[in-house]
């Protein structure tokens, strides 16, 4: 494959967009120190999907983003795209039968990158897949720093081993080696955790049994109180309704005790009220009497006086 196109938008000096064809044959950059040569190299590195910050010459990410200037202000985002051609080969994978393929990542302060292929939304590990046994790829031979032949030359066994599997492809399926050994292992280390949690949950489900059944024998001897507590109030709702049975009967008899009673106290009063009117008639009768009596008396002294004159 071949690169054709890369358009750079707010990444390190370019605040602009700029897009920068790469025609058949060599390219070349040129320009004074500090015009931004590097950051080229560096955007391609970005987009492929670079992540050590001091390969990319800076102190954390979003250094990338443009700071601004004398002459412009900062801005918030930075995006690189890099169009690659098939150029008689095959793009990998899904993408087998392609003519052109375009990548794109995108930062914005503070927050985390944004990965595309062809326009369509991927994660960081999909680049990298997509990349890997091309030979090209953000941290292969494809990009090749000043000093880097000296230093592949100098390079341990294993480095140079390195740079050579993934020339030759076989370092796609080494990766992926890698990465199912490591699922292995974690699958084992997930096991190990699930016999434990297993462990932890027959304990927890003896413990729980436990509880169970002391909760049935509670709710039996609940059942058991809740009948006893019945009987026990129906008895007593029993002993007290004879109760007030029998009190409710010796109440009637004694309202009709006490009508009786009544009746016979104002029978008496009414014979004492008799008793008392005939006293007062008798009282009457008795000083008129007097006064009879009194008058008679006065004329025999009357008619006494009058026989001795």
């Amino acid at each position: 494959m071949n690169l054709k196109k890369l358009e750079i938008t707010g990444f390190k000096s370019f605040r602009d967009k700029a897009i920068l064809d790469f025609s058949q044959g060599v390219t070349a950059i040129v320009g004074p120190n500090g015009c931004g040569k590097s950051n080229v190299v560096d955007a391609i590195r970005w987009v492929m999907g670079e992540q050590r910050v001091k390969i990319l010459r800076g102190k954390k990410m979003d250094d990338v983003i443009f700071n601004g200037s004398q002459d412009a202000d900062g801005v918030g985002m930075a995006e690189v795209t890099m169009t690659l051609i098939a150029n008689g080969h095959n793009f990998p994978g899904a993408y087998s039968g392609m003519n052109e393929i375009s990548i794109s990542r995108k930062i914005i302060r503070d927050g985390e990158s944004e990965y595309y292929i062809n326009q369509v939304p991927c994660r960081l590990l999909d680049v990298k897949e997509f990349f890997m046994g091309t030979g090209v790829g953000a941290r292969t031979y494809s990009l090749i720093e000043q000093g880097s032949v000296s230093s592949l030359v100098e390079a341990k066994p294993e480095d140079r081993r390195a740079f050579i599997e993934d020339a030759a492809g076989v370092s796609k399926y080494k990766s992926r080696k890698e990465a199912a050994l490591r699922k292995m292992e974690a699958t084992k280390q997930n096991l190990l955790r699930l016999n434990d949690i297993i462990k932890e949950v027959k304990s927890q489900l003896n413990a729980i049994t436990r509880q169970a059944k002391r909760a049935e024998q509670y709710k039996e001897i609940k059942t058991r109180l809740k009948k006893t507590e019945l009987t026990l109030a129906l008895q007593t709702y029993s002993e007290l309704h004879e109760k007030d049975s029998s009190l409710q009967s010796k109440r009637n008899d004694l309202q009709v005790q006490e009508a009786s009673m009544r009746a016979h106290i104002e029978a008496k009063e009414s014979a004492l009220e008799e008793i008392k009117t005939k006293i007062l008639e008798n009282e009457e009768l008795i000083a008129k009497k007097q006064q009879e009596l009194y008058e008679t008396k006065n004329t025999i002294s009357i008619k006494e006086k009058n026989i001795e004159l």
